[in-house]
């Protein structure tokens, strides 16, 4: 959130409850909106009646799939999502869909995990694993190679060790935390850059 601004506008990829399009939604001010994303209508009723109460009127939740997202193209100035992306079977589609609604110049500033070792056959055959976001898990270079495939630039995978911690908790005494760290990944859209 510190890379928000004033004005910006701001497309959370698996909104949820809403809870990060609302803090989004006080640093862009009232110049500023956000457009909350997720594909189950229970999650956007929610979102609908939170932002009532809250009343938080910038802010705005959409139906659809993040592969497939209801975006107009170069609307958008930053993405952001927190530990969704890897529950899409087609990533690629989905940093596509970013890197097409993004404006030339914005910002994808996303958190999610990424595999720092490949994962056991215990972890990645386990469906409950792979809706706990860990199964879809991705190295680092092949999370850069598909995001420069989609052709962003100044690409960043910062990865949070300390978040092992954190892992350990998902799957007790699996061991998970040796394979799976979380990871802010960031890129720019070229301001020269034309949607593919």
């Amino acid at each position: 959130f510190s890379q928000l601004k004033e004005g910006d506008v701001v497309l959370d990829l698996g909104s949820g409850g809403g809870f990060d399009c609302f803090i989004a939604a006080q640093t862009v001010g009232e110049t500023g909106r956000v457009i909350g994303v997720d594909m189950t209508p229970e999650m956007i009723e929610l979102a609908r009646q939170n932002a009532k109460k809250m009343k938080t009127f910038n802010v705005e939740f959409r139906k659809g799939e993040i592969e497939h997202l209801p975006v107009e193209d170069e609307s958008v100035d930053v993405i952001i999502s927190n530990c969704v992306i890897n529950l899409s079977p087609d990533k690629e589609a989905v940093f596509r869909e970013a890197y097409r609604v993004l404006k030339p110049s914005g910002r994808l500033a996303v958190s999610d995990v990424v595999t720092t070792a490949p994962l056991p056959d215990y972890l990645t055959n386990d469906v409950s694993k792979l809706t706990g976001c860990i199964a879809g898990a991705l190295t680092v270079d092949k999370l850069e190679s598909i995001l420069a495939a989609a052709g962003f630039g100044d690409i960043q995978i910062l990865l949070e060790n300390d978040s092992r911690q954190l892992i350990e908790h998902w799957v007790p005494e699996s061991g998970v935390e040796q394979f799976i760290v979380s990871a802010r990944i960031e890129a720019i859209k070229p301001s020269s850059a034309a949607t593919h």
